[in-house]
């Protein structure tokens, strides 16, 4: 069989699974995602085992320290996984909720029903808990899930797969519900997205050159995750205490993932005083500061070039440049931005309001950190990543936005003059 036949089996498999997932009662969904988690915990020192295989491959490869972080897998974040699959269970099921009905003037009712989508293509890189995570969305939205992880995975996602699949298949559901693509050839991607009769919806998550990939090659629609440069402004009026905490802990909790913050905006009133301040935090905390021209006046840091204004760099470093005012803040942004994730801290409530209105971003904030930019930390339970697409999400994914909605329409023997 041929790796253009294998890609298509396995897409029709899924498909075909998708129609009796979308049948399956809230009940039973939420049953299996549970015993999908019992099942992670069960299994944990084969996960472990299976991701130390990955682990060793990458120190030959000799990847990047934010690729290493994501790939690991231990008993913390295996628990996570499965307490991910738990929340997703206790969440309600969007399947079947009626979101419009309304009566015409003669007499049909109409109304809109939410879906599953069918069948979902996701292809990323690194993190084994995307499998896991996607899969668990995917089941309870009652879609049918293709989940193509990168080489360097390899062992992590296979070990995963197959723990899900085994539980799908005690419930009396169709394992290929859950279809991982076990060979690393670049060729497979290609293969997957040329079936738009099998597959519904592609959605890649990973680095910008996976996306642009994705995107120059599929013939199936494409909801981009694309990359995560996140800006924090710090406004005049904003209280130096608050700003620095929030700065510190964009940056520093986790800079390895896309809602991390990656460039900081002062504004000019502040400088002389800000600048210095949290470059002395940032330089505690390991954080390498590269700055314009104004923030080298007030703090001994690298000198930023234009490269580093657009720059998602997954790592300890920032780019920070001093601001006439908001408007040039919004102004930037709008040029470097990525549609991700964009905060303001300010006491000021009308700079505040006008910041959220006309920044456009899928998730602007008010005084918090970007790093709250995800589907668990807004009640969404695991989410499938931050869309940067307006079409057909935008913003962290949860379970609706793996639905859709179909018109039903009921008569009493109506017909059209």
């Amino acid at each position: 069989m041929t790796l253009a036949q294998q890609m298509l089996t396995l897409a029709h498999e899924a498909k075909e699974a998708a129609r009796v997932l979308a049948n399956q009662s809230s009940a039973v969904k939420n049953d299996v995602l549970r015993a999908m988690a019992d099942g992670l915990e069960r299994e944990m020192p084969a996960l472990i085992e299976e991701n130390e295989k990955d682990l060793a491959a990458t120190r030959e490869r000799d990847l990047a320290p934010a690729m290493v972080d994501r790939l690991v897998l231990d008993e913390k974040r295996i628990r996570a996984m499965a307490d991910g699959l738990r929340e997703v269970a206790a969440l309600p099921d969007p399947v079947g909720e009626v979101t419009r009905m309304w009566r015409r003037p003669n007499g049909l009712q109409v109304g809109q029903v939410r879906i599953p989508l069918g069948v979902i293509g996701i292809i990323y890189e690194s993190r084994p808990n995307v499998t896991a995570d996607a899969a668990g969305l995917c089941l309870k939205s009652g879609n049918a899930v293709v989940l193509r992880g990168g080489s360097e995975a390899i062992h992590s996602n296979t070990a995963i797969g197959a723990v899900l699949r085994r539980e799908l298949e005690r419930y009396n559901l169709p394992a290929a519900a859950v279809q991982v693509v076990t060979t690393t050839e670049r060729a497979a991607v290609l293969e997957l997205l040329k079936l738009e009769e099998e597959i519904d919806l592609i959605i890649p998550r990973g680095g910008e050159g996976l996306i642009r990939f994705v995107s120059e090659n599929s013939r199936i629609p494409v909801i981009k995750h694309y990359k995560g440069v996140c800006h924090t402004y710090v406004d005049a009026d904003a209280d130096f205490e608050m700003a620095e905490k929030i700065c510190i802990n964009a940056k520093v909790q986790r800079p390895g993932v896309c809602n991390a913050m990656e460039t900081l905006l002062i504004h000019k009133d502040i400088a002389e005083t800000f600048v210095p301040r949290i470059a002395q935090a940032m330089r505690a905390e390991g954080v390498e500061m590269r700055g314009c021209p104004i923030t080298r006046e007030f703090a001994e840091v690298k000198e930023a070039t234009d490269e580093d204004w657009g720059a998602e760099y997954l790592d300890l470093i920032l780019a920070v440049r001093v601001v006439e005012d908001m408007d040039e803040a919004m102004d930037h942004i709008a040029r470097y931005g990525s549609l991700h994730t964009e905060v303001i801290v300010t006491r000021d409530y009308r700079n505040s309001q006008r910041f959220l209105r006309e920044v456009n971003s899928s998730v602007v904030m008010i005084n918090a950190s970007s790093r709250f930019s995800d589907g668990n930390q807004f009640g969404l339970g695991a989410e499938i990543g931050i869309s940067t697409t307006k079409l057909h999400s935008f913003g962290p994914m949860g379970l609706e936005d793996l639905t859709t909605r179909k018109f039903v329409v009921m008569g009493d023997g109506q017909v059209r003059e």
